[in-house]
């Protein structure tokens, strides 16, 4: 089935409830996510056939580890972001947006350059009874609106990607901003400049990552 035949750009939300199932994560039982599972054929186009087709890989439709990590951080601490303002950045599912505002942050921005990821978001926010903003812009590089904590789950999978969004967020560190980042060990995560904070053992499954158990580590970024 190619891309371009799903519908995704026509009807998003419409094209994310028909390959997907709301479920809950084992980390993370408190909130449902629209994801795929081994019985819906969402990745089965690779990467290739998908960027031709100009769809971008549905990173939305998983909740990867260190997004996992995360939520469950702050469902664990809600103290961290209780009445504060948030943003959720390359939110994905925007699985870790939701843990902060079911967690009582004041509001919550997340933000994913993928248009479908945004029509996720609100489905997911939507199944869960809570109200966040989402927004699809680039946010990379921009000053601080009012934000106390940013939260960044997964996003070091690419290089220049990765090398951005650190420079970014430690200016924003530096400003005063609390910024958590979730990650697994993706290969570009930075060595220097983090402190960790705690760890989980995520369930995941040999369909999008090389084994069955991640070690995700919440971690604060350093100011720069």
């Amino acid at each position: 089935m190619a891309a371009a035949d799903w519908g995704a750009r026509r009807d998003p939300a419409a094209f994310i409830r028909a390959n997907t199932t709301l479920e809950s994560t084992v980390l993370v039982p408190e909130l449902r996510l629209h994801q795929a599972s081994t019985l819906v054929p969402l990745w089965e186009a690779s990467e290739a056939e998908l960027e031709r087709q100009g769809v971008p890989p549905p990173y939305w439709a998983f909740a990867w580890a260190g997004g996992q990590a995360l939520a469950r951080y702050l469902l664990d601490n809600p103290g961290l972001v209780a009445g504060k303002r948030l943003l959720d950045f390359g939110a994905g599912s925007g699985l870790q947006g939701l843990a902060a505002k079911r967690a009582g942050a004041a509001s919550v921005l997340a933000v994913d350059i993928d248009p479908i990821a945004c029509a996720a978001i609100r489905l997911n926010a939507e199944a869960n009874a809570l109200a966040i903003q989402v927004s699809a812009e680039d946010w990379i590089g921009r000053d601080n609106p009012g934000w106390d904590v940013i939260l960044a789950g997964d996003v070091c999978y690419e290089k220049p990607m990765a090398g951005r969004v650190e420079a970014w967020l430690r200016r924003l560190a530096g400003e005063g901003t609390l910024v958590l980042v979730g990650d697994p060990g993706r290969t570009y995560f930075p060595r220097q400049g983090m402190e960790r904070i705690t760890g989980y053992a995520v369930k995941t499954t040999r369909e999008i990552e090389d084994t069955d158990l991640r070690n995700a580590v919440v971690w604060r970024l350093l100011p720069g």
